[in-house]
């Protein structure tokens, strides 16, 4: 039989009676002739929760406990589900990340997927039964540790199963109804998209569409897994994500991302000599610090600002690498801006079209918001922003490129 991968979100499992009718939509998948297997996040809120409760504790609480802890609310949701299909008379087994084979590195907080062994999920199958898998979680191949794979990991648990087990598709179901040109609570006017390449969907997830995690989308481009997002309350068609196509000639942008959970980074009057930004960022690579942005100004008497910004959950681990940093290069001192925000506007049509670009910018400053930071690749331009202008931005930009508009769509995959 074909099989389909299909992962619920939080709020898919939020509460017992979305369970149960997540148990309803496996089972009629299953009737339909499929074998299936199905990840799930912790319902709800729970990880926060959890984090929380920890953050009373410890300031820094220990990233291996952390992870231990944070497990829990995928194996309560996997274990939830399990019960709800079995109670319908369809088989159901479920498995943790470790138990089904998922093996990370040793990062806790962040660990990357090395290796998925799914003998057991193969058994399972072929047993007759549904495979319920926790999550967001694996086990370290040289220590045998309990790792997280970072916010949004169960994403990246239903993409890497999906390739490993030769699914046909890997339907990410959520609260949306698939992905849209923005984000619809900021701009109601927003239009979803029936299809996004890997390459512009990478993007978005990257410039803070929380949709899906962008490693997620990095796995499903380099294994070729064709993604379906939709709604697990509705049953229409969603957004399908996969390789490019030929964009239709006058399509320029997919869509508008804002990120609100980042935080601009200056050290201030940094020495201008060979070496000293390899020692910057080799010092944050080594604290496992993501950084985007980067800004170096002209220099002055022999001496730069130098800005970046990183997630604002890794505030705490960036103090400290900058208080050590300002005393080994010798820089004067470091200010960290937490009320920013992140525009992005994202398009593979964009990279043959001139005066992008600058139409963009146009918008912005016909609304005066002042841009502090600006970065580009061949499909999107990202720029840092105040907070509080964010999701004025987003309407202002949406509207100058005409995305609520509706155009001829490519024609929706089938499979």
């Amino acid at each position: 039989m074909p099989i389909i991968v299909q992962k619920y979100g939080g709020t898919s499992v939020g509460t017992v009676e979305r369970i149960q009718a997540v148990a309803d939509r496996v089972v009629r998948a299953r009737e339909d002739g499929n074998d299936v297997v199905v990840v799930v996040s912790a319902m709800g809120h729970t990880t926060d929760e959890l984090l929380a409760m920890a953050s009373e504790i410890a300031v820094a609480p220990d990233p291996r406990e952390l992870d231990m802890l944070l497990t829990a609310g995928e194996r309560i949701a996997m274990s939830l589900l399990g019960i709800a299909i079995n109670a319908r008379g369809c088989r159901a087994a479920s498995y943790t990340g470790s138990q089904a084979g998922i093996m990370t590195d040793t990062q806790h907080g962040s660990a990357r997927i090395v290796e998925i062994r799914p003998k057991r999920i193969f058994e399972a199958l072929e047993g007759g039964s549904v495979v319920v898998l926790a999550g967001f979680q694996g086990l370290s191949l040289s220590q045998y540790e309990i790792t997280t794979l970072g916010r949004g990991g169960s994403d990246l648990t239903a993409v890497a199963m999906a390739s490993a087990i030769g699914a046909g598709v890997c339907e990410i179901y959520t609260d949306v109804t698939g992905v849209y040109t923005t984000d619809p609570r900021i701009e109601p006017r927003a239009r979803k998209l029936d299809v996004v390449s890997y390459d512009e969907m990478l993007e978005l997830a990257a410039a803070g569409a929380n949709v899906l995690q962008s490693r997620s989308v990095e796995y499903a481009r380099r294994t070729g897994v064709r993604l379906h997002v939709r709604s697990s309350f509705e049953d229409e068609v969603g957004t399908w994500i996969q390789e490019a196509e030929e964009p239709m000639e006058g399509v320029l942008i997919s869509g508008v991302a804002l990120d609100t959970d980042e935080a601009k980074v200056t050290l201030e009057r940094v020495p201008d000599r060979p070496g000293v930004a390899a020692t910057v960022f080799k010092a944050i690579a080594d604290d496992a610090i993501s950084i985007d942005m980067i800004v170096q100004n002209v220099s002055h008497a022999g001496a730069t600002d130098l800005s970046f910004t990183a997630p604002r959950a890794d505030l705490p681990r960036v103090h400290g690498v900058m208080e050590r940093l300002v005393k080994e290069i010798g820089a004067d001192s470091y200010t960290i801006d937490d009320d920013i925000a992140k525009l992005s506007l994202v398009g593979a049509g964009m990279k043959n079209h001139p005066g992008v670009a600058a139409d963009m910018f146009d918008s912005l400053a016909g609304e005066g918001i002042n841009i502090e930071m600006i970065s580009t690749s061949p499909i999107r331009i990202s720029c840092v922003i105040r907070a509080a202008d964010g999701e004025r931005a987003v309407r202002v930009v949406h509207g100058r490129f005409s995305l609520d508009e509706s155009g001829s769509s490519p024609e929706i995959p089938t499979g």
